[in-house]
């Protein structure tokens, strides 16, 4: 990678530009060129006393070489575990919303099981929507004292 060598003369090129902005644009200058060739060039340290020559690798790394060089990532994925864990707490959930009121069932199975909105179901059952929030926490308030048992 070649290194970032344009250099502009911002005095000359803009004559009529304050100090500050000329000092601006050349620090912007600078950030460009350490993004652009800084972060992505290994340096060699060398020990003359000693005899030895350090590698320091970019500090910003290509995927396809650390695949080169087998590293591994870690799995976006889902883990074992986790799963297993979601998986006790749903069936722990599905059991204590049997406990509820069959009332109670088809409000939060309309909330969070098909998706509606508390204004969409005010609007459908004439119910209103503060009264279906009331409704909807302390629903939820008993499932969490079931769960917790």
């Amino acid at each position: 990678m070649a290194k970032f060598e344009k250099k502009i003369n911002y005095r000359k090129r803009y004559p009529g530009l304050s100090d500050e902005i000329i000092d601006v644009l050349e620090k912007s200058d600078r950030k460009m060129e350490y993004q652009q060739y800084d972060l992505k060039v290994e340096r060699y340290r060398i020990d003359y006393t000693k005899g030895t020559v350090t590698c320091l690798p970019s500090r910003e790394d290509s995927y396809d070489r650390l695949l080169e060089e087998n590293k591994q990532f870690a799995d976006a994925a889902e883990g074992v575990e986790d799963s297993a864990v979601k998986a006790v707490m749903i069936e722990d959930m599905l059991k204590c919303l049997k406990l509820l009121s069959p009332e109670e069932q088809a409000l939060i199975s309309e909330l969070f099981f098909k998706g509606k909105s508390e204004h969409q179901l005010a609007k459908t059952t004439g119910i209103p929507r503060m009264t279906i929030h009331n409704r909807k926490n302390r629903i939820l308030t008993k499932l969490k004292k079931y769960l917790e048992k």
